[in-house]
């Protein structure tokens, strides 16, 4: 597996991708969320952004069901049968909209990736909120749930659009985790069906992603041990203050080169 791996790229960068998928991990078992958006952050400095993407996908399918084994498997059927539509249009838009990947120049790339996170970061970071009016629901599932799911299908995360969905709705804290698993879990598994098929993630490229699979748990339990014990607001913001530079940097290079 590492001998597959290091074909694609050098020893120091491989050790890199180890680094930044340590500390992806640790965040989301901290704070439940942001992994795929670090990762595709800081892969995506020294590595082709189709790379990138193909290096997150096994650790994100595992992560989310990491996380949502942290709840019943009652609880979670409830949020399923609750959120169906919006869990629905985020799968299948990110299957269709994955199979575009390969057709986008690398520098409208940069911008794909840089744009979403700076905005959504900032929105997050700014503590900006939104209110969805209970008739309004379901108009909001479709229409949030397809800006999601491309998102997802384009650069791997459709975090953010969740979270602040979830927000929106006044879905209690507790509850906000469970769902989110359970979207991202879910939605995990089209990303990798999605990509299966548009040639991503492929023999050669599936050995980095799998490899990557140990980081990302390692860190993800360093973060389950250390949440009760972090400040999750100071830490979320600190999160997202990294988040946005790491955004601004890959617009930069969209624009720049």
């Amino acid at each position: 597996m590492l001998e597959d791996t290091l074909s694609l790229m050098p020893l120091w960068a491989f050790a890199a991708a180890v680094g930044v998928t340590l500390i992806a991990g640790f965040v989301k078992g901290a704070i439940g969320f942001a992994m795929p958006l670090i990762m595709i952050s800081g892969l995506s400095l020294f590595l082709d952004p189709l790379l990138a993407i193909a290096g997150i996908i096994l650790p994100i399918v595992m992560s989310n069901f990491l996380q949502v084994a942290r709840f019943g498997r009652v609880e979670a059927m409830e949020a399923i049968r609750e959120y169906w539509r919006y869990i629905v249009i985020v799968c299948v838009m990110i299957v269709i909209v994955a199979q575009f990947v390969t057709a986008i120049p690398t520098r409208v790339f940069y911008l794909i990736l840089g744009i979403p996170v700076v905005i959504l970061s900032l929105i997050q970071l700014m503590g900006v909120t939104f209110h969805i009016p209970q008739h309004r629901r379901r108009l909001a599932e479709w229409g949030i749930g397809a800006l999601s799911g491309i998102l997802g299908g384009m650069t791997g995360t459709w975090g953010p659009p969740t979270v602040l969905y979830l927000i929106a709705l006044e879905t209690p804290k507790a509850k906000q985790l469970l769902v989110q698993g359970v979207v991202y879990g879910l939605g995990s598994v089209s990303l990798l069906a999605g990509h299966l098929q548009s040639g991503v993630l492929t023999a050669t490229t599936a050995p980095f992603s799998a490899a990557l699979l140990i980081p990302a748990f390692l860190g993800m339990q360093i973060g389950f041990r250390f949440s009760d014990h972090l400040n999750p607001a100071v830490f979320r913001k600190v999160t997202l203050a990294v988040l946005v530079l790491a955004g601004a940097n890959l617009v930069r290079r969209g624009i720049m080169g």
